[in-house]
């Protein structure tokens, strides 16, 4: 463990072996740290915060500070970090509030560029990549693999499933399903699948084609939420992708992001 003279560290907090703290950082009394997580300098590390093995977190982070929230008295509310994130300059990880269900989450192999901003009660899965100044509100869950691009804003409750893009300068105010793809700036909408994303993780031709077909049906042809789920589940029963879009849609609070009826895939497939 190797802790720099001008850091201040809790006699409480718990930092396991291989832990490095860098210059000016401050770590509070209820923390504690896996083995080979590298603070760089000028981090702080407050609250019920819970962080695992070999994450990196860049200069100006703050990670477990009290919720934006007028409700919050001061419980002890979680921030839960997994494995092997980079979390870089000034990233802000709020811990949740009781009415939330008491913690923030973040999986491993995450990267949170810098300014990202996760409020309380967020849930966020792993292989994320959230692009700078992406901005949650709270009690958001993002699905894994997924990617948001920067300067998003993301309202309140929606979720993000598996393997779903948001494109950049966006704001989403409705859910995004899973393997799908959001764009187009102030309320943006659904364009289709993710396409290139998914063949970046290996998803087959015949896989994808699949998702392609059940997106048109549920989105495109023009019927109302429930016929279109329920004539979907009859046609794709058994495919295990397409429940996973069917599961999350029939979770929905917020309804689902609007699809604009442009077919990109062909374009974005010659870009990848």
């Amino acid at each position: 463990m190797k802790i720099h003279p001008t850091a201040i560290v809790h006699p409480k907090a718990k930092l396991a072996d291989g832990v490095e703290v860098g210059p000016f950082c401050v770590i509070g009394e209820h923390v504690s740290i896996g083995k080979g997580t590298r603070l760089l300098s000028h981090i702080t590390i407050d609250g019920w915060t819970e962080i695992g093995e070999r994450n990196e977190v860049h200069a100006f982070a703050s990670i477990g500070g009290p919720p934006q929230h007028l409700g919050y008295k001061g419980e002890p509310t979680k921030v839960v970090i997994g494995d092997d994130n980079v979390i870089r300059e000034y990233v802000t990880v709020n811990r949740a509030t009781v009415q939330g269900g008491g913690v923030t989450s973040l999986g491993s192999k995450n990267t949170l560029m810098a300014y990202v901003h996760v409020a309380h009660d967020c849930r966020l899965g792993s292989y994320l990549i959230m692009a700078n100044a992406a901005s949650l509100a709270g009690h958001i869950t993002i699905g894994d693999h997924a990617i948001i691009g920067g300067l998003t804003g993301i309202h309140q409750y929606v979720r993000v499933g598996d393997y779903a893009m948001v494109g950049g300068c966006c704001a989403i105010g409705q859910d995004v399903p899973p393997f799908t793809r959001a764009a187009g700036g102030y309320r943006a909408h659904l364009y289709g699948l993710n396409t290139v994303g998914l063949q970046r993780h290996g998803f087959s031709v015949e896989r994808i084609a699949v998702l392609k077909k059940a997106f048109d049906l549920l989105f495109r042809a023009g019927h109302r939420v429930a016929e279109a789920i329920r004539l979907t589940k009859k046609e794709f029963k058994g495919q295990a992708d397409v429940a996973k879009i069917l599961t999350f849609m029939e979770g929905t609070k917020r309804g689902v992001s609007r699809v604009v009826n442009v077919d990109l895939d062909i374009e974005f497939d010659q870009e990848g």
